[in-house]
């Protein structure tokens, strides 16, 4: 079988874990990343390319040149701002989806409409432009307390207040006077949450293994929304939830697949929670989510090509995944005034890793051959296990190997599951 050459999309943890499981793959030769980071820059058979991920044309332009049989699409931004489109106009063969279906993640008002018009379960909400009338709408009803910006924010456009006052508070922050703005004043469920992906070529899904995230900032689950701090796989909450998640959730998206009221290909990444036996889907993504791909990719023991070429040329029934058993640790070593602040320039030194251990770097840099800091989230470590406290274990011993000036990291990530934290 003749090889393809593949451009990988954007410069995260996630990008360096999809252009890790690509090159592992036999019907690659090379793997291109835009812009990469210091982790793909020493990929195998990986070279970073110097275009930004919102330049379509030169992205365009270099996969034509490359002759590069697939694009994958890591980042949101792109997505939203139609960088399929662009690219299938070109002829390039392109995962992701086009800009309409990423109104899915573009907009969470948009999201919450369709799971209402599919009957997916989600939380209560109100979308609101004017600020006063969003708080009047949350002093009326306790049960909003839960405050959304209605575009991408990175992950951390989600607000979870307690009282009116915090979400005036946030009201005020996301409704700006300068900005043609736009919230989601929804209710405040209480429940656990689990991430899912489900892989679709615009007729047909695949689901993948469960996830979960932990967005919270500090140990415990407390401080401030982030991109995400570190994630798990499997999910025993999943397991323990599968019917009800593929009756209530998966099969209204398959069933309106079949039937034209949504149109998607690429990966759809769906936040869930569990409350009460229901399983409520908080927000859906049109892309790989990140740090769950980092946990979740070491997992997969099947070549992730034909799946992505599976999902564009729309033939995924002919494709079938093994998992690896073993449980994933994911945790994500961050600037300590993340996710205010980021870092940058600060060189890091990384030591050896212990078997069945990887590093997966992301606000990463090369400056003459010394890789530095270039972001909040710096990299993460992923340890596999058979048993959850052992594979835990093992990410906190590798992250000793590693260091950069003003390094931090939760310290209980996988703690459902895994009972033991870690100091540093």
């Amino acid at each position: 079988m003749a090889q393809i050459d593949v451009l990988v999309v954007g410069s995260g943890g996630r990008e360096h874990a999809l252009v890790w499981k690509i090159a592992q793959s036999d019907r690659v030769g090379r793997v291109y990343c835009a812009p990469g980071n210091g982790g793909t820059a020493f990929e195998s058979k990986t070279e970073n390319v110097a275009i930004g991920v919102g330049e379509f044309e030169k992205l365009s332009q270099f996969a034509i040149e490359k002759k590069c049989g697939l694009v994958v699409i890591g980042p949101d931004n792109p997505l939203a701002d139609g960088i399929v489109d662009h690219m299938e106009q070109h002829g390039l063969k392109v995962f992701g989806p086009r800009k309409e279906s990423a109104r899915l993640e573009a907009s969470k008002s948009h999201a919450k409409e369709k799971m209402t018009e599919l009957g997916i379960p989600t939380a209560r909400f109100e979308a609101f432009k004017d600020k006063l009338k969003a708080l009047e709408f949350a002093k009326a009803n306790e049960w909003a307390r839960v405050v959304k910006d209605d575009g991408l924010a990175l992950g951390k456009g989600v607000v979870v207040c307690d009282t009116a006052s915090e979400v005036e508070a946030a009201l005020e922050r996301m409704l700006t006077p300068q900005a043609d703005s736009l919230v989601v004043v929804e209710e405040k469920l209480v429940g656990e949450e689990l991430s899912l992906f489900l892989i679709i070529d615009g007729k047909d899904s695949l689901t993948l293994a469960a996830s979960q995230d932990h967005k919270r900032r500090l140990d415990g689950d407390k401080g401030p929304n982030t991109g995400g701090m570190g994630a798990y796989s499997p999910v025993p909450l999943y397991e323990a939830n599968k019917k009800a998640i593929d009756e209530k959730v998966v099969a209204p998206i398959v069933n309106a697949l079949a039937d034209g009221r949504l149109k998607y290909k690429g990966v759809l990444f769906i936040g869930i929670m569990m409350a009460d036996g229901i399983p409520y889907v908080l927000e859906f993504n049109a892309r790989f989510g990140d740090p769950e791909t980092q946990a979740i990719l070491p997992r997969l023991k099947s070549d992730i090509v034909p799946l992505l070429l599976a999902s564009v040329e729309g033939t995924l029934p002919s494709v079938s995944l093994e998992w690896d058993s073993r449980f994933s640790c994911c945790v994500v070593a961050c600037a300590d005034n993340y996710p205010e602040g980021s870092s940058k320039g600060k060189p890091i030194t990384i030591g050896t890793l212990p078997s069945d251990t990887y590093l997966f770097q992301a606000g990463t840099a090369v400056n003459n051959e010394v890789v530095t800091t270039n972001g909040g989230r710096v990299l993460s470590i992923v340890a596999l296990d058979d048993d959850p406290q052992l594979a835990q274990a093992k990410a906190y011993q590798a992250l000793r190997n590693v260091s950069f000036e003003g390094m931090d990291y939760r310290k209980d990530i996988a703690w459902r599951v895994a009972t033991k934290c870690h100091s540093r």
